[in-house]
Protein backbone atom coordinates (compact mmCIF):
# COMPACT_ATOMS: atom_id res chain seq x y z
CA UNK A 1 0.00 0.00 0.00
CA UNK A 2 2.87 2.40 0.70
CA UNK A 3 4.09 1.93 -2.88
CA UNK A 4 0.76 3.09 -4.30
CA UNK A 5 0.69 5.97 -1.83
CA UNK A 6 4.20 6.96 -2.94
CA UNK A 7 3.29 6.70 -6.65
CA UNK A 8 0.26 8.91 -6.06
CA UNK A 9 2.24 11.61 -4.26
CA UNK A 10 5.16 11.41 -6.69
CA UNK A 11 3.07 11.74 -9.86
CA UNK A 12 -0.08 13.60 -8.78
CA UNK A 13 1.18 17.07 -9.77
CA UNK A 14 2.40 15.93 -13.21
CA UNK A 15 -0.88 14.21 -14.04
CA UNK A 16 -2.92 17.11 -12.66
CA UNK A 17 -0.93 19.71 -14.66
CA UNK A 18 -1.26 17.61 -17.81
CA UNK A 19 -5.03 17.36 -17.40
CA UNK A 20 -5.29 21.04 -16.48
CA UNK A 21 -3.47 21.94 -19.70
CA UNK A 22 -5.94 19.83 -21.67
CA UNK A 23 -9.13 20.87 -19.90
CA UNK A 24 -8.22 24.41 -18.80
CA UNK A 25 -10.54 23.84 -15.83
CA UNK A 26 -9.22 23.19 -12.32
CA UNK A 27 -12.28 21.25 -11.18
CA UNK A 28 -12.30 19.01 -14.25
CA UNK A 29 -8.54 18.43 -13.94
CA UNK A 30 -8.90 17.52 -10.26
CA UNK A 31 -11.75 15.11 -10.94
CA UNK A 32 -10.01 13.48 -13.91
CA UNK A 33 -6.75 13.18 -11.97
CA UNK A 34 -8.56 11.22 -9.28
CA UNK A 35 -10.20 9.06 -11.93
CA UNK A 36 -6.83 8.50 -13.62
CA UNK A 37 -5.25 7.20 -10.43
CA UNK A 38 -8.30 5.06 -9.73
CA UNK A 39 -7.98 3.47 -13.18
CA UNK A 40 -4.22 3.06 -12.74
CA UNK A 41 -4.74 1.32 -9.40
CA UNK A 42 -7.40 -0.91 -10.91
CA UNK A 43 -5.13 -1.89 -13.83
CA UNK A 44 -1.70 -1.76 -12.18
CA UNK A 45 -1.16 -5.40 -13.18
CA UNK A 46 -1.25 -4.37 -16.84
CA UNK A 47 1.71 -1.99 -16.40
CA UNK A 48 4.54 -3.85 -18.11
CA UNK A 49 7.35 -1.42 -17.39
CA UNK A 50 8.13 -0.85 -21.09
CA UNK A 51 7.79 2.89 -20.51
CA UNK A 52 8.13 5.16 -17.52
CA UNK A 53 5.32 5.08 -15.01
CA UNK A 54 4.67 8.79 -15.63
CA UNK A 55 4.16 8.12 -19.37
CA UNK A 56 1.74 5.30 -18.55
CA UNK A 57 -0.18 7.55 -16.16
CA UNK A 58 -0.35 10.37 -18.72
CA UNK A 59 -1.69 7.93 -21.31
CA UNK A 60 -4.41 6.88 -18.89
CA UNK A 61 -5.08 10.58 -18.16
CA UNK A 62 -5.30 11.37 -21.88
CA UNK A 63 -7.79 8.56 -22.49
CA UNK A 64 -9.75 9.61 -19.41
CA UNK A 65 -9.91 13.18 -20.73
CA UNK A 66 -11.07 12.08 -24.20
CA UNK A 67 -13.74 9.86 -22.59
CA UNK A 68 -14.83 12.87 -20.55
CA UNK A 69 -15.10 14.96 -23.74
CA UNK A 70 -17.16 12.26 -25.46
CA UNK A 71 -19.57 12.20 -22.51
CA UNK A 72 -19.84 15.99 -22.56
CA UNK A 73 -20.71 15.96 -26.27
CA UNK A 74 -23.48 13.44 -25.63
CA UNK A 75 -24.97 15.65 -22.91
CA UNK A 76 -25.03 18.78 -25.09
CA UNK A 77 -28.69 18.91 -25.93
CA UNK A 78 -28.76 22.12 -27.90
CA UNK A 79 -25.94 24.21 -29.29
CA UNK A 80 -25.40 27.66 -27.81
CA UNK A 81 -26.96 30.32 -30.00
CA UNK A 82 -24.82 33.38 -30.67
CA UNK A 83 -27.01 36.38 -31.21
CA UNK A 84 -24.11 38.21 -32.81
CA UNK A 85 -23.34 38.23 -36.48
CA UNK A 86 -23.96 35.20 -38.67
CA UNK A 87 -20.29 35.29 -39.67
CA UNK A 88 -19.23 34.59 -36.07
CA UNK A 89 -21.43 31.51 -35.94
CA UNK A 90 -20.20 30.28 -39.32
CA UNK A 91 -16.56 30.84 -38.38
CA UNK A 92 -16.97 29.00 -35.05
CA UNK A 93 -18.62 26.10 -36.86
CA UNK A 94 -15.76 25.88 -39.35
CA UNK A 95 -13.15 26.07 -36.57
CA UNK A 96 -14.86 23.33 -34.59
CA UNK A 97 -15.16 21.06 -37.64
CA UNK A 98 -11.50 21.58 -38.55
CA UNK A 99 -10.36 20.90 -34.98
CA UNK A 100 -12.45 17.72 -34.94
CA UNK A 101 -10.84 16.55 -38.21
CA UNK A 102 -7.39 17.09 -36.71
CA UNK A 103 -8.41 15.10 -33.60
CA UNK A 104 -9.68 12.29 -35.86
CA UNK A 105 -6.35 12.19 -37.69
CA UNK A 106 -4.45 12.30 -34.42
CA UNK A 107 -6.57 9.47 -33.00
CA UNK A 108 -5.51 7.18 -35.90
CA UNK A 109 -1.79 7.95 -35.62
CA UNK A 110 0.73 5.50 -34.22
CA UNK A 111 2.68 5.98 -31.04
CA UNK A 112 4.91 7.73 -30.14
CA UNK A 113 3.82 10.37 -32.67
CA UNK A 114 0.32 10.69 -31.25
CA UNK A 115 1.54 10.99 -27.66
CA UNK A 116 4.38 13.42 -28.40
CA UNK A 117 2.10 15.67 -30.47
CA UNK A 118 -0.59 15.60 -27.77
CA UNK A 119 1.89 16.38 -25.00
CA UNK A 120 3.44 19.24 -26.97
CA UNK A 121 0.32 20.89 -28.40
CA UNK A 122 -2.41 20.14 -25.87
CA UNK A 123 -0.25 19.51 -22.83
CA UNK A 124 2.01 22.46 -23.67
CA UNK A 125 5.04 20.55 -22.45
CA UNK A 126 8.52 21.57 -23.53
CA UNK A 127 10.66 19.23 -25.62
CA UNK A 128 12.84 18.75 -22.54
CA UNK A 129 9.85 17.63 -20.47
CA UNK A 130 8.67 15.29 -23.22
CA UNK A 131 12.15 13.79 -23.57
CA UNK A 132 12.27 13.14 -19.81
CA UNK A 133 8.84 11.47 -19.86
CA UNK A 134 9.99 9.04 -22.55
CA UNK A 135 13.55 8.67 -21.28
CA UNK A 136 14.89 9.92 -24.62
CA UNK A 137 16.91 12.90 -25.81
CA UNK A 138 15.45 16.33 -26.48
CA UNK A 139 16.45 15.90 -30.14
CA UNK A 140 14.35 12.74 -30.28
CA UNK A 141 11.36 14.68 -28.93
CA UNK A 142 11.83 17.46 -31.50
CA UNK A 143 12.20 15.06 -34.43
CA UNK A 144 9.24 12.94 -33.31
CA UNK A 145 7.06 16.05 -32.97
CA UNK A 146 8.17 17.32 -36.38
CA UNK A 147 7.36 13.97 -38.01
CA UNK A 148 3.98 13.83 -36.26
CA UNK A 149 3.18 17.32 -37.53
CA UNK A 150 4.16 16.30 -41.08
CA UNK A 151 1.95 13.20 -40.90
CA UNK A 152 -1.00 15.23 -39.67
CA UNK A 153 -0.54 17.82 -42.42
CA UNK A 154 -0.25 15.12 -45.07
CA UNK A 155 -3.35 13.26 -43.89
CA UNK A 156 -5.24 16.55 -43.57
CA UNK A 157 -4.42 17.46 -47.20
CA UNK A 158 -5.48 14.00 -48.38
CA UNK A 159 -8.81 14.51 -46.63
CA UNK A 160 -9.34 17.84 -48.41
CA UNK A 161 -8.79 16.26 -51.81
CA UNK A 162 -11.32 13.48 -51.35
Amino acid sequence: MTDLHQIYHQHFQDVYRFLLSLSRDEHVAEELTQETFFKALKHIDSFQGTCKLSVWLCQIAKHTYFSYLDKQKRYELTPQIDHGSGQDIAWKTVERAEAFRIHQILHRMDEPYKEVFTLRVFGELSFGEISRLFGKTESWARVTFFRAKQKIQSLYKEGNQS
